[in-house]
């Protein structure tokens, strides 16, 4: 079951949900059902130096620590 990327026309706000099979999703904020597929970001598989420092640094941006071990988040706070 994949996550996909839909743009509501209806009140122009974009969101991410789930969809199953033949299921079709309706806009969370105004329950409309006229919306468009947009391309979603690739997502990075495996835990390469690139990946987690693109996390890490996302992570900084929204103002939390959650990709930081133990020990690199004493130097944090």
């Amino acid at each position: 079951m994949p996550f996909f990327t839909y743009h509501c026309q209806g009140c122009d706000s974009t969101f991410e949900t789930l969809v199953r099979g033949d299921e079709i999703p309706a806009c969370p904020q105004c329950g409309g059902t006229a919306l468009e597929r947009q391309m979603s970001a690739a997502a990075l598989h495996g835990k390469t130096k690139t990946a987690i420092g693109s996390a890490r640094a996302q992570a900084a941006r929204e103002g939390h620590f959650s990709n930081y071990s133990k020990a690199e988040m004493r130097g944090k706070l």
